[in-house]
């Protein structure tokens, strides 16, 4: 049996309380996600020697997540990463959503699902421990058309996999993708750099971007540039090459690997990490086209995690399962469409293990 513990974790700005969920497996490995951008706030999992980690970077308490907010485990949309100029054009009809990251949107914009306390709907303990947070967003919300529906279910099971499955459903022609922000750190969060990490991603192709982090629409082959991680390669091992012009564009990686063009029937290995220090292995599943690497080149000093160590640049990567950046604007990219009557699934699974 798993456990999932329903506590408080404070209020919002708003006076409304965040709720926590803890699933606690028989094999230790313990997760909380919160209400407040239905996040991921920690995470612990043995090493192998069986001492448990939190790998996951967080807050310790409310007063981070409203003043500080990064994304931090974060559910990312109603569109995740950028948008160009923020503009996208649906039945003839041009929208502009608000420009948060240089030229561009972010994230969804100002306000996005990130900044929003999800409604909490169900939690349940079993073989198989859920939790279900739901968003409504209203029609017009950050400039994006129709009502969207979303649902977060948070899973853990005795395989050391913590799922998130996120659904959407909508009453008018609207735009969605949505993903998960999670920072990790597999020697724990606050012990040091991740560049020493051991990637792995199984994409033939990335997707170039321009200065401003842009896709330029071009299908790029990952072989013989650094951004093939076929093979397991130390993510610091090429992320300061400054002869590479994209390199230089995110000031690191911050760029979309290119999984397959069209989402997959389930999901499927899209990224492997493992530390040599503690063992851990961290494999990412999903059925989306894309993943988005971020070496987490804007970290920088000035947050103070759960450990109380100040989070610096390369202590955490980010691995988001995805549509391709800025395919509300790029056919050639597949479509971010959702028309009413049809669901929107995102299935992403964080499996945890020791390596052997």
């Amino acid at each position: 049996m798993i456990t999932a513990t329903q506590a408080n974790f404070g209020r919002n700005r708003d006076g409304t309380p965040v709720e926590a969920v803890t699933f606690v497996n028989s094999h230790g490995m313990r997760a909380t996600v919160i209400s407040y951008g239905a996040s991921v706030q920690s995470v612990l999992v043995p090493d192998a020697m069986g001492k448990l980690d939190d790998v996951a970077l967080g807050y310790p308490s409310m007063d981070g997540y409203l003043n500080q907010p990064q994304y931090l485990g974060s559910t990312v949309g109603r569109v995740a990463n950028r948008i160009a100029k923020g503009r996208f054009t649906l039945d003839g009809k041009s929208y502009q959503t608000p420009v948060n990251n240089g030229p561009n949107a972010l994230h969804g914009g100002t306000v996005g699902f990130d900044k929003r306390n999800w409604r909490l709907v169900e939690v349940a303990s079993g073989p198989t421990a859920r939790a279900v947070f739901r968003l409504v967003s209203t029609d017009g919300d950050q400039g994006y058309p129709g009502t969207l529906t979303v649902d977060a279910t948070y899973t853990l099971g005795e395989d050391n996999a913590l799922g998130v499955e996120y659904r959407a459903t909508t009453d008018r022609p609207t735009v969605v993708q949505l993903s998960n922000h999670s920072y990790w750190n597999l020697s724990g969060e606050g012990q040091g750099s991740a560049m020493d990490h051991l990637l792995t991603i199984p994409a033939q192709e990335f997707t170039p971007v321009d200065k401003d982090l842009i896709p330029v629409g071009e299908f790029r082959k990952v072989d013989g540039t650094v951004f093939d991680f076929r093979k397991p390669t130390p993510v610091g091992e090429r992320v300061r090459d400054a002869g590479d012009e994209q390199i230089r564009f995110g000031r690191g990686y911050d760029h979309n690997w290119v999984i397959s063009r069209r989402p997959a029937p389930a999901p499927r290995l899209v990224a492997r990490v493992e530390d040599p220090r503690s063992r851990r292995v961290l494999e990412v599943l999903s059925d989306q086209p894309g993943l988005q690497f971020y070496s987490g080149n804007f970290l920088d000093a000035t947050t103070a995690g759960k450990a109380g160590r100040l989070y610096r640049m390369g202590d955490a990567i980010v691995l988001e399962p995805q549509l391709f950046p800025d395919s509300v604007n790029r056919a050639e990219f597949g479509s971010a469409r959702l028309d009413p009557g049809q669901t929107y699934l995102n299935r992403i699974i964080f499996r945890f293990s020791v390596a052997k």
